[in-house]
């Protein structure tokens, strides 16, 4: 059984003055447990009003999303969104090891033991010895990383991903591609990834669904089979990566990239 099945979404916005807006024209895909997808497609093509949907954040307008066999009504709860706005959605307030246990605190989990569960996930993402620290006291990719593991924390069968390098800078993100695969490899959650960068959808998935402009479709869906585990460098340097890459740049400037 599928993870997800999305089955004929669309959503339309209604404005103030009674104009409808038809961000999402008519999408269907399935995820596969332990699978790492992702969605490209133009700028305001609507992504994240797909991903938010998902959630359960945003009720569609037709259609069905179905998480492991059960209809989405609202937040499903072996579903966890990180968002690119990472530094708004920790608490200030809370330690690095005290933001990770609040993921294992939302399942219940007060145990003298999710200490050392949390303090196990600050060691994957790589930040052992800043279990003390602040987010205020952060760089913005390890405050990322501390997003990730409390996301992680909560043991999330589906992990859904808005963009969360797009604000970073670009050997931050390389790291934390790499960190985030890592993850994905020894704990086997399922990833719904959204970004605009094509070379990392290609770097980090198994699949990719291109996206057109507003009304936003599938347009195409590509297999990435890159052997695991992948390297920044060797993997970018196969000429098949660079000639996919081109594939999606066309395709995608065809579908109305600005």
């Amino acid at each position: 059984m599928p993870i997800l099945e999305v089955q004929n979404l669309s959503k339309t916005y209604r404005q103030m003055g009674g104009e409808t807006t038809l961000a999402i024209g008519d999408i269907s895909c399935k995820v596969e447990p332990g699978e790492f997808v992702s969605f490209v497609g133009p700028s305001g093509c609507g992504k994240t009003t797909l991903l938010m949907s998902i959630a359960g954040l945003i009720a569609p307008s037709t259609g069905k999303i179905i998480v492991h066999g059960k209809e989405v009504s609202g937040p499903p709860a072996n579903l966890i969104l990180v968002f690119q706005e990472f530094n708004k959605s920790l608490f200030a307030w809370r330690s690095v090891l005290g933001n990770v246990r609040f993921g294992l605190e939302a399942r219940g989990n007060h145990s003298r033991e999710s200490a050392n569960k949390a303090r196990s996930l600050i060691e994957l993402v790589g930040l052992k010895g800043f279990e003390n620290h602040y987010p205020w006291e952060l760089s913005g990719g390890m405050q990322q990383r501390v997003a990730i593991a409390r996301a992680l924390a909560y043991e999330p069968e589906l992990l859904l991903m808005d963009e969360p390098f797009g604000s970073l800078d670009a050997l931050t993100r390389l790291e934390l591609e790499d960190t985030l695969l890592k993850l994905w490899e020894e704990l086997g959650t399922t990833i719904l990834f959204i970004t605009h960068d094509i070379e990392e959808a290609i770097y980090l998935s198994d699949r990719i669904w291109l996206l057109s402009r507003r009304p936003s479709q599938i347009v195409e869906e590509l297999a990435i089979d890159f052997a695991r585990p992948r390297d920044q460098i060797t993997t970018r340097a196969e000429a098949r990566f660079m000639g996919i890459r081109n594939r999606i740049y066309q395709r995608i400037n065809s579908e109305g990239a600005p």
